[in-house]
């Protein structure tokens, strides 16, 4: 959800981690009748209001982590800040993840926070451990313990309701069992606050799946062959060539 998108997405910026920069944007659906995809134009115009918009990484690749290395300091702090916000969708199957100018950028945090989705048990569902054996970043050894020593002294109430008060209240309003959007803010700085102090202690890695890619494809992995040297007077013939065309 939105909601989510803002408050895991700043925690997470907040915290020292990379995710592109998050702004709320007002959307007239009118931009959709110039538009000539259909698909696209009837988005577009169900979209009027007030929106999310997330910083464009020109150039940015999708994480694939059998072709990037990611060291266990770093993999640890992702793996740690996922654990928190129960990030059940950055497996090796969909990685929420970009690469830009060789760092590691985190996007897409609507799946979740899941106990938001059913308030009453929220505080049961919050204090369930994380299994991280399907996540990405697993292979890569990640140091969770230096993680959690980092970073969970940084998540405190000031900071989780700062996070919180950044979800614009149109987003809040209406949500059954709460009186205001104020009570609701701190309903989601709860169970955060609770789980950061402890939740490296709940972190299990298992055995990764069978299914599980172990090594790189053949495309990535392949090399041309070198290409053939002219040898001889060849050689001397492709110099003087070479020399020539330079001169020009």
């Amino acid at each position: 959800t939105l909601v989510a998108e803002v408050i895991c997405g700043e925690l997470g910026r907040r915290l020292g981690l990379r995710v592109p920069e998050l702004v709320t944007i007002e959307l007239d659906p009118v931009i959709g009748l110039a538009e000539p995809d259909q698909e696209v134009q009837e988005l577009l115009k169900a979209s009027g209001g007030l929106n999310l918009g997330m910083d464009y990484l020109p150039g940015s690749l999708g994480f694939d982590p059998l072709a990037y290395e990611v060291g266990a300091a770093e993999a640890g702090r992702v793996v740690w800040f996922d654990a928190l916000i129960n990030n059940v969708d950055r497996s090796w199957r969909n990685p929420n993840m970009l690469v830009w100018h060789g760092d590691l950028w985190l996007i897409d945090h609507g799946a979740t926070m899941i106990w938001h989705h059913n308030w009453p048990g929220a505080q049961a569902s919050a204090a369930k451990p994380y299994n991280a054996s399907d996540h990405v970043l697993a292979p890569f050894a990640p140091d969770i313990a230096a993680a959690a020593a980092e970073l969970a002294p940084l998540v405190t109430e000031e900071l989780l309701t700062e996070v919180a008060a950044d979800v614009p209240d149109a987003w809040l309003a209406d949500e059954p069992g709460f009186s205001s959007t104020d009570e609701l803010r701190r309903a989601y700085v709860a169970p955060l606050l609770a789980r950061a102090a402890t939740i490296h202690e709940r972190i299990t890695l298992d055995a990764p799946a069978a299914n599980r890619p172990s090594q790189a494809p053949g495309w990535l992995t392949e090399r041309l062959p070198p290409r053939p040297q002219p040898a001889g007077e060849d050689r001397a013939a492709a110099a003087a060539r070479t020399g020539q065309e330079g001169g020009r």
